[in-house]
């Protein structure tokens, strides 16, 4: 990337055609680009773009050295690029020729680091120790909240901070007779978080009670992918054991998610307890057992204590959302040179957000280690876009008004900023929902770009810790992996210090380059990774979970 002195705009490839603000910039400001002086011919708003040549329609528009859109409408030397003068375009792929070599960043400050992690049988190390208690289908939603009810504050688990007292004091003003007026000035004070020294269970970080909306109804495919889930997760090295309700007639049968279990750890041998209450009888004959089974796997789990691990066990999620005009010139490249360091180190990353990675599918179909593998990667990118066609909206319609609003105004666009996640390594496996990672190196998951979907997925692929890039803000996070919340601009991070861990807007303010941020990243993952501090969304107890519904989601 290259930019001005001054830090006001940036070319991002030396092939691209517009320049990025990373300011306001008004009307009439000079540009100095390639030799040439010019004046932006109306206002440009930071994180936009704007032409450096004069454009006629049907022109390509080039960003991170990708085509990106056409023209729909002339634009004048130093013009806005907006939705109204450019539509997206992407160009076409095919099998090329394996570009797999690259360069390995410099790790040797990280070569003999370790994290303090749970070494489960199969090999893998989690990063945390929870059990898990889940509905098979729907049905039983109502008593896995039962459970929870029962369970959580009675063994220390209760949420990090609620507002129970702050209702407290409502309902103390309002019996002391104040005002509607008085009510909406008072200034409420946040309880304290919870003290974990009351838990019962020490080396067990939580019980995470799911829920969904899924295994029955739907089709047999979508109930088949949710045992698939399901399994990722309990088979997942962040995970000691689960309790497991069924109702017992639901398509999303017990024994195919054993099956499924089995498919991914052969020799699994954690505590696991499978209760159908239609066998059960009545709800508390099933509830009584769930209770006294899981107790005891508690035990067993308990037994489980952190020992050091080489960071080749990390697997480390790659996932945007919220994104804006800096993703993909801040956070996102970071993460992607933390990728690389990861994954010569022998780790594993996983990128993920198929319909985000529009546009860019000829260079990562490339970088695939064999033609197998980029065959398959072309085939699930083809085959979703058409499903999503049918259904009314392509990969094109992918940018949500908060994107447009802040910059990524085509499909195309947002796919080259996001892709840089996935830093510069050869791609050593593509899967398809829900599969699990068995490679080191990058591997592709075919998932929606919905944030909460495709993380979900994510972790049920293997990742024990989730780097989340945002630049717009949100407070996504997950029952049973640490999702680690970076902002792409130094705004937001002072605007939502209680979701953002990590600030990346240094890189545009010209404070520290990528390398460095990534560095520094990497220290934060290690520490997290060895419960030295706990993420933002783990302290609001933020622990979202969607499966899903194949063809429904982009």
């Amino acid at each position: 990337m290259s930019a001005n002195t001054r830090h006001t705009y940036i070319q991002i490839h030396p092939t691209d055609n517009v320049l990025v603000a990373l300011q306001d910039l008004p009307a009439g400001t000079l540009i100095n680009f390639d030799g040439q002086q010019f004046a932006l011919a109306e206002n440009v708003a930071a994180k936009h773009k704007f032409t450096v040549t004069e454009l006629q329609p049907g022109a390509p528009i080039h960003m991170y050295g990708v085509l990106v859109g056409k023209a729909s409408a002339p634009i004048v030397q130093g013009g806005a690029v907006t939705v109204n003068n450019i539509v997206h375009a992407a160009s076409d792929f095919k099998m090329g020729s394996r570009k797999t070599a690259w360069h390995k960043p410099d790790v040797s400050a990280f070569e003999n680091r370790k994290f303090m992690g749970y070494h489960r049988a199969d090999g893998s190390v989690g990063t945390a120790n929870y059990w898990l208690v889940i509905p098979l289908v729907f049905c039983e939603n109502r008593n896995i909240n039962v459970m929870k009810e029962a369970l959580s504050a009675k063994l220390g688990f209760t949420k990090p901070r609620g507002y129970e007292s702050e209702v407290d004091s409502l309902i103390d003003m309002y019996q002391a007779g104040k005002s509607v007026e008085e009510i909406l000035r008072a200034d409420l004070e946040l309880s304290p978080e919870n003290d974990t020294a009351h838990r019962l269970f020490k080396n067990i970080d939580g019980i995470k009670f799911i829920n969904h909306d899924m295994g029955c109804g739907g089709t047999r495919t979508d109930s088949d992918a949710l045992c698939g889930l399901l399994a990722g997760y309990i088979t997942h090295p962040n995970v000691a054991g689960a309790t497991v309700l069924s109702l017992g007639c639901q398509h999303a049968q017990a024994s195919i998610l054993q099956a499924e279990i089995m498919k991914r750890d052969p020799a699994f041998s954690k505590p696991l307890v499978v209760l159908e209450q239609q066998q059960s009888g009545t709800e508390t004959a099933m509830l009584h057992e769930a209770l006294k089974r899981t107790f005891v796997g508690l035990i067993e789990a308990d037994q489980h204590e952190r020992i050091p691990a080489p960071l080749s066990k990390l697997c480390i999620g790659l996932e945007c959302g919220g994104s804006d005009g800096f993703s993909g010139i801040s956070a996102n490249p970071a993460l992607g040179y933390l990728s690389d360091m990861l994954v010569t180190m022998g780790g594993s990353v996983v990128l993920a957000e198929f319909p985000e990675l529009c546009g860019v599918e000829q260079e990562l179909s490339d970088r695939c280690v064999d033609e197998a593998t980029a065959s398959r990667f072309m085939e699930l990118m083809t085959t979703y876009n058409a499903r999503a066609v049918a259904d009314g909206s392509g990969f094109y319609a992918n940018p949500s008004p908060g994107n447009i609003k802040d910059g990524l105004i085509t499909d195309a666009i947002k796919s080259a900023g996001a892709a840089k996640k996935g830093g510069t390594s050869p791609v050593t496996d593509v899967l398809d929902y829900p599969e699990k990672v068995t490679k080191p190196g990058l591997n592709l998951l075919c998932t929606p770009g919905s944030d909460i979907e495709s993380t979900t997925a994510e972790v049920a692929a293997g990742a024990n810790i989730v780097l989340f890039t945002t630049g717009l803000g949100t407070p996504t996070g997950n029952p049973i992996t640490p999702v680690v919340k970076i902002s792409t601009n130094t705004k937001l991070y002072q605007k939502m210090p209680d979701i953002i861990d990590i600030n990346c807007g240094t890189i545009i303010e010209g404070e520290e380059t990528i390398a460095e941020a990534a560095y520094r990243m990497l220290d934060y993952v290690i520490e997290l990774a060895s419960v030295k501090h706990r993420t933002k969304a783990e302290k609001l107890g933020q622990d979202d979970f969607i499966p899903w519904k194949r063809g429904v989601s982009l």
